[in-house]
């Protein structure tokens, strides 16, 4: 250090005013490194009241479905196709990029508070009894060239500056968590409609096998009315029941085709059909992996993250409030040439120099700046308790997402049981009547509960896996990096 400053001192230009202005530029500089203090208070993480498990886990891990990618949770080739063009091309995601671009660039603005700031001007006036360019008969008369470099910098001496800087910073960290959101909820929407879609075509196929069962069941029925061994009943109800499931077929149609449209917008394509013929929503099974520890959420949810950051970016204003009640210590200089004739200016003989200390502080605001700190005060306090409700959401969505999965699991289940009973149900009533033990009648009426049955289990079948997808993003998990 000693060294440096040597360097600094006799290795400046040999002018009087430079080097002045660099012996108070550094003697003060030091003294703000040496005996500098930033006021205010020093930021420290709230309490949370985390509970040692969640609500619905059956058994407590340090590990955690959210630690996979995405890539390894979702075995799906189309639908990981899907989800990386959707993080390449989605619009909000590259709106969240730009505002992270923009609070880096904010945050690179308020470091520049820690450097001198340095300026130019340069002049050329011709007059008669003009002073600063208004008339004076004690004023200068003819020709000035002038030319000047100066600098300013204010001291941090009670840590202003710094406190900007940390809101910023805060800022600009916030802004990351933000992107990371915005890209956890990209994969999750993604994934969940395209489980809609794949469920909207098992409710079309079943749609169209109800629709052709009861047409077959019109046929006999016909038939049979005009031999005069059926009633119109029959086959009322069978024309019925057809019409009833084709109606069914345009409208799930329209959904699928606006599911198609809703995933082609997050994709960041115009509306188009969304190929995924080899898949099936039978095939999707997550892998069953423990939530892991609910402390880890503090680490791992980008909004939570993002909550604190807006935190600490609040804490630090309270300091430039506390600041603002300080003087503020300015350091200027200036150093130039000044000259009646260009000639004797070029030629740098007439040096214009100065150097000064301003010592600026309030006296009277009338209330003005006790009122920005109360309000500064206000404002951590706002993003203190919005930080320990983001936490208390993660933990009721995660708790949400485990109680869903293992009762739909189990509702499943049953349901798949009562779509087998179903299924033997119509074998048994199409066997006794071929076998002339029963009418057709009893065979539609099986069909009748045979197909709403195949309708709850699809849906049943896609509420799980939505409720995993929900668990995946409640946990923080999706937006690593490959």
């Amino acid at each position: 250090m000693k060294k440096l400053i040597q360097n600094l001192m006799f290795k400046a230009p040999n002018f009087p005013g430079v080097r002045a202005f660099g012996l108070w530029t550094l003697g003060f500089g030091l003294l703000t490194l040496v005996a500098g203090c930033a006021v205010g208070p020093n930021y420290k993480r709230p309490p949370i009241n985390s509970p040692e498990a969640f609500r619905g886990e059956t058994n407590i891990s340090t590990n955690s479905l959210a630690n996979l990618p995405w890539w390894q949770v979702f075995h799906d080739d189309t639908l990981q196709n899907l989800i990386q063009t959707a993080l390449t091309n989605n619009y909000d995601l590259r709106i969240a990029v730009t505002r992270v671009e923009q609070a880096r660039a904010i945050a690179a603005q308020a470091r520049a508070g820690f450097f001198p700031q340095i300026n130019y001007a340069a002049s050329a006036a011709k007059g008669q009894n003009v002073a600063g360019n208004t008339p004076s008969p004690t004023g200068t008369s003819g020709t000035v060239f002038a030319a000047d470099a100066n600098a300013s910098w204010e001291i941090d001496l009670w840590g202003r500056i710094r406190r900007l800087n940390e809101s910023a910073r805060a800022q600009f960290l916030a802004s990351q968590e933000a992107r990371r959101e915005v890209m956890i909820s990209l994969i999750a929407q993604v994934a969940q409609d395209y489980f809609q879609l794949l469920a909207l075509d098992n409710q079309l196929e079943i749609a169209r096998q109800s629709t052709n069962s009861y047409g077959e069941s019109l046929k006999i029925f016909d038939e049979r009315l005009q031999g005069g061994v059926a009633s119109k009943l029959e086959t009322s109800s069978a024309e019925a029941l057809m019409d009833s499931a084709a109606a069914t077929i345009p409208e799930l149609e329209q959904q699928i085709a606006l599911q198609e449209n809703q995933l082609s917008v997050l994709l960041g394509k115009t509306p188009d059909a969304i190929r995924h013929t080899n898949s099936s929503l039978e095939n999707q099974m997550p892998p069953e992996i423990p939530p892991g520890l609910p402390s880890t959420l503090l680490e791992r949810r980008p909004d939570i993250r993002e909550a604190e950051q807006q935190l600490r970016s609040a804490n630090a204003q309270v300091g430039v409030a506390v600041a603002d009640f300080f003087p503020e210590l300015n350091l200027t200089g200036l150093f130039g040439e000044v000259s009646p004739e260009l000639s004797a200016f070029t030629s740098g003989g007439d040096i214009a120099w100065g150097v000064a200390a301003g010592l600026t502080g309030p006296l009277f605001h009338g209330g003005q700046l006790r009122a920005q700190y109360a309000q500064a005060r206000a404002a951590r306090e706002q993003f203190a308790l919005q930080y320990q409700a983001a936490m208390l959401k993660a933990f009721q969505e995660v708790s949400d997402a485990l109680i869903s999965r293992e009762k739909l699991a189990g509702a499943q289940m049953q349901q798949s049981r009562a779509v087998a009973a179903y299924k033997v149900a119509v074998k048994i009533a199409m066997e006794r009547y071929r076998m002339g033990s029963a009418d057709y009648y009893e065979v539609l009426q099986e069909q009748q509960l045979l197909f709403p049955a195949e309708n709850a289990l699809v849906q049943f079948q896609r509420n799980q896996l939505l409720a995993v997808v929900q668990l995946y993003r409640a946990l923080g998990g999706g937006w690593q990096s490959e």
